[in-house]
């Protein structure tokens, strides 16, 4: 059983959204073991307790600077022998140890078509009001491997979203929470809780689940 770890900042809608899935049996051969949220009093960490997942605060405003704070989760996460880091509206940068804590074994969700509308800067609304200010037609999400690049890591699952005339950024961002973050997440992480995902220059690939079997599911 792979065990997960959640990072978030806020409410924590991508989180229920993993909650459920393992409530229903959807998240295959993976365990969310604990939420970690950069603030205190946010409300996914109340999602995580309410669901009986170990939930705490490592606030990023207690630490002096980047690369300790990433340290600081990194020992949190490595005590409770987390696999799989994910990251649910994480909005705290973290520091190239982290990353390097965890090769291939962080996964993010991004609220756009990387590579376009990605990078810095492109975060929550930021992302979607890019999106209408240049008149794009598909905006959607993508869930990816975390690299030293922000929102450059490799690709794993993409699913495309209608901009709709007299969208607002907070009317596009709802759909594209509800149309494809909030399902491609969960299929993102039990892809890699069942050995199916390797990376090979960058690049994702998807092994068929009897494959997965015949190799014994290992990782890769």
């Amino acid at each position: 059983m792979v065990k997960i770890g959640v990072l978030v900042s806020g409410g924590g809608t991508n989180l229920q959204k993993l909650i459920d899935a393992q409530a229903a049996g959807t998240l295959k051969n993976g365990e969310i073991s604990v939420v970690i949220s950069s603030k205190d009093g946010v409300f996914a960490l109340e999602r995580a307790k309410k669901a009986g997942i170990e939930a705490l605060a490592l606030c990023r405003k207690d630490y002096p600077d980047v690369d300790i704070y990433s340290a600081a989760l990194i020992d949190a996460l490595k005590k409770r022998g987390i696999d799989l880091v994910v990251l649910a509206g994480f909005l705290t940068i973290t520091g190239e140890n982290f990353v390097r804590a965890f090769p291939n074994r962080i996964l993010n969700i991004h609220p756009a078509l990387l590579p376009s509308f990605g990078g810095k800067g492109y975060y929550g609304l930021h992302v979607h009001e890019a999106v209408l200010a240049r008149g794009v037609k598909l905006t959607g999400a993508t869930a990816h491997f975390v690299n030293e690049i922000c929102d450059g890591g490799p690709i794993i699952l993409q699913k495309a979203v209608e901009v709709k005339e007299g969208d607002t950024p907070e009317v596009l961002q709802k759909r594209v929470m509800e149309e494809a973050e909030w399902q491609i997440l969960p299929q993102a992480v039990s892809l890699f809780c069942e050995g199916r995902l390797t990376v090979e220059n960058n690049i994702v690939h998807i092994r068929e689940a009897g494959e997965v079997k015949k190799r014994g599911g290992k990782i890769e």
